[in-house]
């Protein structure tokens, strides 16, 4: 599933290419006719995300919400639009470009009072602007749940997926399986921070790269990452490898229906 920061991307593309354009809506697959039809020579408002939920603006109280889910696809090409597939749930096209949806949990029209109910649920995101993490630590610091569980649960921080929590937690040294509630407040902050940091870089590059400069491939005299995912990274997905810092092996289990990867040498149980 795709994680916030691709989500983040896809409204900054939707807004570069379509943003105050009148564009042409259909539903080759016909799952979503009816709302394309409503939104059909509509101008598109605005673009934007919260967590792994995409938000597409037409005007007063009129939005089409995607969530991808493990499966959607949705890509962008120039115009003009080559005839569509009848996998296309949803098509956008504007002068200049066109976006085409494929298999998402979720395409819907929906109002601002049903938008803002999807927020309400969401936790904060370290990409919107104005979020910061204290609401996220109210919960996390009375909570028994572990911190690695508590990373995916998008009621409590919206956006982070199974990359990023394996990466951060890698990354600050922290045992995967900590109670939230033994978090310290700086440690929390520290994750956070990061975490902002990072998702930036993240749709700024349209990729996950977690890695330091000290332990990129090029400073340590290794050879690059290999993997259909792209990117560097400490332990995501590099289980039974040699850890870039310690040595010791990385490790996999699974984890809030996830597989957790971690390193028992920088990230030691604590008692």
């Amino acid at each position: 599933m795709p994680e916030g920061h691709t989500i983040h991307r896809l409204a900054l593309d939707h807004r570069s290419r379509f943003e105050g354009e009148r564009v042409r809506a259909s539903s080759p697959q016909g799952k979503f006719a009816g709302g394309a039809a409503l939104v059909d020579g509509q101008v598109m408002t605005t673009a934007e995300a919260h967590g792994k939920h995409l938000f597409l603006g037409f005007g007063a109280d009129r939005w089409i919400h995607v969530h991808l889910g493990l499966f959607g696809k949705l890509g962008f090409g120039d115009a003009p639009a080559p005839p569509p597939t009848d996998t296309v749930r949803l098509r956008i096209a504007g002068p200049s470009a066109y976006a085409d949806l494929r298999g998402p949990t979720t395409c819907a029209l929906i109002t601002d009072a049903e938008k803002q109910a999807i927020h309400d649920r969401l936790g904060p995101d370290p990409l919107r602007p104005g979020d910061d993490g204290t609401r996220a630590w109210q919960r996390i610091n009375r909570s028994r749940t572990t911190i690695a569980a508590l990373l995916l649960d998008q009621k409590i921080i919206a956006g982070v997926g199974n990359v990023y929590r394996a990466e951060v937690l890698f990354r600050h040294r922290i045992d995967p399986y900590r109670p939230g509630r033994d978090l310290t407040r700086a440690e929390w902050d520290a994750l956070w921070a990061d975490l902002v940091f990072l998702m930036a870089e993240g749709v700024r590059h349209n990729r996950i790269d977690t890695v330091r400069p000290e332990h990129l491939p090029e400073a340590m005299g290794r050879p690059p990452r290999v993997d259909d995912h792209g990117g560097e990274v400490y332990v995501y997905r590099r289980a039974r490898q040699g850890c870039h810092i310690c040595g010791a092996d990385i490790r996999t289990a699974d984890l809030a229906a996830r597989n957790l990867f971690w390193c028992p040498g920088c990230q030691p149980t604590t008692a």
